[in-house]
């Protein structure tokens, strides 16, 4: 395996390493297993598919494509109230 160099500002590579030694992990293994647990964004829709079709299959319930638009609007709206307190 090779090493690659990322160029980030000192604060952010700071907080990160913190964070790593929190939790007893050099900051190259905190960062290796950050990527191996974050999921791309083709990733996260084909999991929202999934369970889409999941709901669908258990309980009937297909939202369409507005309700999911008007669903996203507010949880972001109730994410935005919590986050803010």
């Amino acid at each position: 395996m090779s090493d690659a160099n990322v160029r980030i500002p000192e604060e952010a590579k700071d907080r990160l390493a913190a964070i790593a030694a929190a939790e007893g992990l050099s900051l190259r293994a905190y960062l290796a297993r950050l990527a191996e647990t974050m999921l791309t964004p083709a990733e996260r829709a084909e999991r929202a598919e999934k369970a889409r079709a999941v709901l669908k299959e258990w309980t009937g319930y297909a939202p369409t494509t507005a309700e999911q638009a008007d669903l996203d609007g507010e949880l972001d709206r109730r994410l935005a109230q919590v986050t803010s307190r």
